[in-house]
């Protein structure tokens, strides 16, 4: 079952090869590793982002360096990379933030190689082509609360054989003909039977998530908020609002009423090191938050969120 995973996933992201893990963390683990990352190589990561990013870096005793992101977007920023490019530098992690694809032709022109983050954005495109294909290696994860799940587990591909061969050797140690140090990131042949069959369901999925995020848009385009952008490849993994306001009592009050809703990000990681360099980053926490949007959401209940947000909101800017 693994197998079969592994190949129909790989066709339905246009790479030549996949690879399963046993989380998404796992996959960037591997992935640094694969790509020769070593202690005290520099790793560049955006800071809006959750901390797998980080715990992967510090896994082989990189150095992470925490960069800015398009405030726009919420993407790591291509200029921001740029300036923070040393000798030291071997790889950038580039997410496709809450779905939306991040600017990869923008970050492939430094030539440092790109490792995209995939994790929110299955079923995505960038220029109609699959996320996934435009880095050098690519991972996904299917936690859970992700677009398509196995419960945990992940996802590692490429076209390039060997990276894909190195991922596979150092997913296992079992029966090896030498020892150096490998790791047990499988995942098993049950939850790749489920893969198999959310796959199969991964376009309609993304199609009702697109469906709610447009009723989303006509209910609050008259509002003055900062809505996502709208772009073809976005499959809406969240729907995040940017606003005037304190995002803790909308949240606390949407609540009150049924309303699930939260911050994006748990914390920018730059925050872990007392540090003040993404201001971006900064901002999009200290304004932004995420509204309900999942396949198995009715019309009727989005159209009751944007209702019940609409009568929070207005009541918090008179």
């Amino acid at each position: 079952m693994v197998e079969r995973f592994e190949k129909k996933f790989a066709e339905k992201c246009g790479t030549a090869h996949a690879v399963c893990v046993n989380s998404g963390t796992s996959a960037l683990h591997l992935s640094l590793l694969a790509m020769g990352a070593k202690a005290d190589d520099e790793i560049i990561i955006p800071s809006y982002v959750c901390t797998a990013l980080l715990n992967a870096v510090s896994y082989i005793g990189a150095v992470p360096v925490v960069v800015d992101i398009d405030p726009a977007t919420l993407n790591i920023d291509p200029d921001h990379v740029k300036k923070s490019i040393t000798s030291r530098t071997k790889a950038v992690i580039a997410p496709h933030m809450f779905g939306l694809p991040a600017d990869m032709s923008a970050l492939l022109e430094s030539g440092i190689p790109v490792i995209e983050d995939c994790a929110q954005a299955v079923g995505g495109t960038i220029d109609e082509k699959p996320v996934g294909t435009a880095g050098h290696l690519a991972i996904f994860s299917f936690y859970a609360t992700k677009v398509m799940t196995t419960g945990e587990g992940g996802m590692v591909v490429s076209d390039s054989r060997e990276l894909i061969d190195g991922v596979r050797d150092l997913r296992e140690y079992d029966e090896k003909g030498d020892f150096k140090i490998r790791y047990n990131y499988k995942m098993t042949d049950v939850q790749a039977a489920i893969g198999l069959s959310q796959l199969e369901k991964l376009d309609g999925f993304i199609a009702k998530r697109r469906s709610i995020a447009d009723a989303y848009y006509k209910a609050f385009e008259t509002f003055n908020i900062v809505l996502p952008p709208r772009d073809t490849g976005h499959i809406f993994f969240r729907y995040v609002l940017s606003m005037d306001g304190d995002p803790e009592r909308i949240i606390r009050e949407l609540l009150a009423k049924g309303i699930g809703s939260a911050r994006p990000v748990y914390k920018p990681l730059h925050r872990y090191f007392s540090s003040n360099g993404c201001p971006n980053a900064d901002t999009a926490w200290d304004r932004s938050l995420s509204l309900p949007i999942y396949p198995s959401l009715s019309q009727e209940d989005a159209e009751r969120v944007a209702d019940v947000f609409a009568d929070v909101y207005n009541h918090n800017n008179k």
